[in-house]
């Protein structure tokens, strides 16, 4: 509209940062090959990190790559949550529309929240997932559109990101792994004060090795001389060159400033005060040029056209050269559509802002909003109602603001933009006692709201109470993680209801307590359900009712299941049934099934959940059919169905990941690496866990895949890595909670870590402190391995004279505990032999008949690595018992289990087997021939191998009786062995041979004693 207009305040040339330059090309050829990058680049305002962008863009769109820039709104100011990303992805959907359609396809309405003209965005249901399932789809959005082009995403201005923004950022820079995309976000570095939101999400983000962080610093003397040379045109007086450094200190944009006003003949009329400096050029306009540079700065970070000719009042002529006047003057800059107006630099605005009087500012926003109100066509359709409200809270007009602000919230919560809906709440909230009372009759909840139940009235002819909002405040600040700001609303909620008794409300309210409670560890949230229950009891049946018996229900199903949790299950469908709330009654039904499948009642319950998943996935309750992938998959587990379990859960993962529910796909992961492991396929099982580790947003699925790796450690031999795995699986899942289906398997890895490294009290204590807690019922699939691992230490530590006190009473203890224990699965049934088996070989009284029915019910089932130990079980007894029958059987039985252990990789049981077979005199099939080491210490002493193996034992503490045991001699030969080891070594006693041993490096893995199979 202006046409071609001068100006003179940007030098042509750009100055320096070759550096920074050189860091931003090398991350673009490393996006171009595949590995995404994230940059984010810091600087002082005015240092000149928009035309560092400006100049690495435009190198970029020369190399092919798509380049789309968005930019925050500033803080105070109204703008759309994600307004940055908003912006970006339009500009990319232009850029590259076919990959950007083919990317979105079947994910428009979750991805409306960003980008709202894929079609109405948030009609389904709300809750915690809902942005991480946003973040999760927007990284996929963008892997895919980057699959094949190099894009570059530029988000500018991060120091006035909102907090939906800055955790988006946040999560895609933790999560990005494939694509040819370079994220790059820019800050103003000298605003991030202690306090500022960026901070932590900076201090977050260094931590991450995938991010780099430039920061740009001041021009040198000579860059400055160079800057002022491209702005004049002409070679600048040394002289000025240094009064303009010196006054600038090397800031970019203040040379600019002076160096035109140097030009203009006005620098020594300069004051230092930096207001004055951004000001100067300003004030030096025409008086209707600085009116409209006022209504500029008041309307936002950019404004249309029409906004400003409406707010200004002036002839379009009069407009038009005011406008020239300040573009001419390079106070104002077009926006690349032509279509609206914003300052050049925030700190121009900032200032004219400022100098604006209270009233004025006031006056300002009413003329905003009238002029929207009368034309909504003057901005984009999707900013107006966040504009509109902006405005009218800023023109100080509760009557107008209230409900305007009530709109701005729904459309922030239908962009899952939690933390700004609940912005908008406070402060309609702050708004209620002062707007007039006939502005809030006109308010109704059906409008404002959509988790607040129903409260026995229609919503539709209700006015909107204080309560509504508090109730909607609290949601938001839940699902958007601002806890600490939620419960503080629903303390005072419940505070209101004490003096306005209803139960229905409190209820409800008690309710979000409980999930409050928990999630900020502070408690289960158990006293709060049972506040609920009271307050429900008796009263007709309700969606409240029904929601707090399913929440009963699936707590109890947790923490305590068992008759009463199977009751709540049970009310809690009915009720749901009765009122229409289909989506409480399929969770309480999938949670009926799963108590059903702990009862015993093993195919009813299985059927029931598999018959909740089918039901959700094709009425699109997400949220539900998530879940069902998680808990049938883990229930499948629990009866030795893994094979079956794997196919449903690999579905689970790709569902999961497709809808982006985050911590339902880290669940599932976890729960497929537990099948994997079952079955043998411990590199997949690693893999799962891994994936669990990685995706879970929150701490305890992070945990659980700790756990499993912890497990899988364990199992491989290596005691480090599992100690490791196991401490931060307890740090994600904390004390404040226990789950049993948590802390027993916690417990279960810790015993086995503590008997391997022969700390055996230790390995006691956390069994103690298991069984004083007590196993639940329904705890019966944790519970089994958490008694057979601690009788298997009891067993293996059964010839350390440390561990003879107490042993017999830690035997009963775990024999009375395992019969109350119910075995109405194979898999369980095979776990309860296994148990006795143990408990027999801790007392030395272990036969190969009891080892025999072990393995049969083993060789039944699909679980490669328990059949192999049970096998090195029964092969050790059959050697005991001596026989030639025997020994063949021992041979096959230790080739098999020796086969299964070198496949897995599992080291304590392979070298078990072979230890075994060694004492024994076998040989194994296919066993490999060591040559005999020329620098070995035994072999210069002259020890053979037996005589090796006695003094392992000799050094151990043995007894000749014992070692007559371990090696299947009698114990007059293992007396004889002794004597020999005694003259070759040239020592006189038991203990001098122990020590020589000890200094000779015998037995360098530190191992004294067979190892054991566990």
């Amino acid at each position: 509209m202006l046409g071609p207009v001068e100006t003179r305040s940007v030098s042509p040339v750009f100055v320096g940062r070759t550096g920074e330059l050189d860091t931003l090309n090398d991350a673009l050829a490393r996006a171009a090959a595949g590995e995404p990058q994230a940059l984010l680049l810091g600087g002082e305002a005015g240092v000149g990190k928009t035309r560092l962008v400006e100049e690495f863009a435009a190198a970029a769109c020369r190399r092919a790559a798509a380049v789309a820039v968005g930019g925050c709104v500033e803080i105070g100011a109204e703008g759309l949550p994600f307004a940055p990303f908003s912006t970006a992805l339009r500009v990319l959907r232009d850029a590259l529309p076919e990959e950007f359609a083919a990317a979105v396809a079947g994910q428009e309405e979750e991805l409306a929240g960003l980008l709202p003209e894929l079609g109405e965005a948030g009609l389904g249901r709300h809750d915690e997932r809902g942005t991480a399932r946003l973040f999760e789809l927007t990284a996929r959005l963008l892997e895919r559109v980057a699959a094949r082009h190099t894009v570059v995403l530029v988000l500018e201005d991060l120091h006035w990101a909102d907090a939906s923004t800055r955790h988006l950022l946040a999560y895609l820079f933790r999560t990005l792994r494939t694509g040819r995309l370079l994220v790059l976000a820019t800050y103003r570095a000298d605003d991030v004060h202690r306090r500022h939101p960026l901070r932590p999400l900076l201090a977050e983000l260094d931590r991450l090795r995938t991010v780099r962080r430039l920061e740009l610093a001041r021009f040198t003397r000579a860059e400055v001389a160079r800057q002022i040379a491209g702005i004049l045109a002409t070679e600048p007086d040394p002289a000025q060159v240094d009064e303009i450094f010196e006054r600038s200190d090397g800031n970019a944009f203040f040379v600019e400033e002076l160096a035109v006003a140097a030009g203009e003949g006005c620098c020594t009329g300069l004051t230092d005060s930096l207001r004055d400096l951004l000001l100067v050029r300003v004030e030096a306009l025409p008086e209707r040029t600085q009116r409209v540079a006022r209504i500029a700065a008041e309307g936002g970070s950019t404004v249309e056209y029409g906004l400003i000719a409406a707010v200004a009042g002036l002839t379009e002529d009069d407009l038009i050269e005011a406008l020239r006047a300040a573009v001419g003057a390079n106070i104002l800059t077009a926006t690349p559509d032509g279509d609206g107006y914003r300052f050049r630099h925030a700190l121009v605005r900032e200032a004219v802002a400022d100098d604006l009087l209270p009233g004025e500012r006031s006056r300002l926003n009413r003329r905003y909003a009238e002029a929207l109100e009368a034309d909504p066509t003057l901005v984009p359709a999707d900013e107006r109602v966040v504009r509109l409200a902006g405005y009218w809270y800023h023109a100080h007009d509760p009557a107008r603001a209230l409900p305007a602000i009530l709109d701005a919230s729904v459309v922030a919560r239908r962009r899952h933009a939690y933390t700004e809906q609940l912005r908008f709440l406070e402060r309609a909230m702050e708004l209620w006692d002062t707007a007039p009372a006939e502005v809030r009759d006109a308010l109704r909840p059906v409008d404002y709201t959509d988790v607040y139940p129903p409260c026995g009235c229609d919503p539709a002819t209700t006015p909107l109470r204080y309560l509504d909002l508090m109730a909607e405040a609290a949601a938001a600040g839940r699902f958007a993680g601002e806890r600490e700001r939620a419960l503080k609303i629903i303390k005072r909620a419940l505070r209101l209801l004490e003096e306005e008794p209803d139960p229905l409300r409190a209820a409800w309210f008690w309710v979000q307590r409980s999930r409050v409670v928990q999630a900020l560890a502070r408690g289960d949230g158990w006293p709060e359900l049972s506040t609920a229950q009271d307050l429900v009891r008796g009263l007709p049946p309700s969606e409240v009712h029904a929601e707090v018996l399913a929440e009963a229900a699936g707590w109890s199903m947790l923490h305590r299941p068992g008759p009463e949790a199977f009751a709540a299950a049970e009310r809690a469908v009915e009720y749901a049934r009765m009122v229409g709330a289909r989506e409480i009654e399929l969770n309480a039904r999938l949670t009926l099934g799963g108590l059903m499948v702990d009862a015993g009642d093993t195919e009813a319950g299985l059927s029931e959940m598999s018959r909740v998943k089918e039901d959700a996935l094709r009425e699109g309750v997400r949220s539900v059919a998530g879940r069902a992938f998680v808990n049938l998959g883990s229930a499948l587990q629990a009866v030795g169905r893994s094979r079956e379990a794997v196919p449903l859960l690999r579905e689970g993962t790709a569902f999961a990941r497709e809808f982006g529910l985050v911590d339902t796909e880290a669940w599932v992961w976890g729960n497929l690496s537990d099948s994997l492991y079952t079955l043998g396929r411990w590199a997949e099982a690693a893999d799962a866990a891994d994936h669990a580790l990685r995706v879970g947003d929150s701490a305890k699925p992070q945990g659980a895949g700790s756990l499993r790796l912890a497990q899988l450690a364990l199992a491989r031999g290596d005691l480090a890595e599992a100690a490791r795995y196991l401490a931060t699986a307890g740090a994600r899942y904390g004390r404040h909670d226990p789950v049993p289906q948590q802390s027993l398997r916690v417990v279960r890895v810790a015993i086995g870590v503590a008997a391997a490294e022969g700390r055996i009290l230790d390995a006691r204590a956390e069994l103690r402190a298991a069984l004083e807690a007590g196993f639940p019922p329904g705890t019966q699939r944790y519970a089994w391995l958490l008694l057979l691992a601690a009788a298997v230490a009891e067993a293996d530590a059964r010839a350390l004279p440390a561990a003879a006190d107490g042993r017999a009473e830690v035997v009963d203890r775990l024999r009375e505990t395992a019969r109350g224990l119910t075995t109405g699965a194979p898999i369980w049934l095979a776990h309860q032999q296994w148990v006795e088996a143990e408990l027999h070989r801790a007392e030395g009284r272990d036969t190969a008949e009891v080892w025999s029915r072990v393995v049969a019910a083993f060789e039944c089932l699909d679980r490669p690595y328990d059949l192999a130990r049970v096998r090195y079980r029964l092969a050790q007894t059959l050697l005991a018992e001596g026989g030639e029958d025997g020994r063949e059987r021992a041979v096959e039985l230790l080739r098999l289990a020796g086969a299964v252990a070198g496949h897995l990789g599992a080291r304590s049981l392979g070298d078990a087997v072979a230890r075994l077979a060694q004492r024994a005199r076998l040989t194994l099939a296919g066993s490999p021939r060591q040559a005999p080491d020329p620098d070995d210490p035994a072999e210069a002493l002259g020890l053979t191998g037996r005589e090796r193996d006695v003094l392992r034992l000799v050094s151990a503490g043995r007894t000749n009786r014992q070692i007559a045991e371990e090696l299947f001699i009698s114990p007059k030969t293992a007396s004889v062995h002794v004597s020999n080891i005694l003259a070759k070594l040239g020592v006189s006693g038991r203990g001098e041979a122990a020590a020589v041993a000890h200094r000779l490096g015998l037995f360098p893995d530190g191992t004294l004693a067979a190892p054991t199979a566990g």
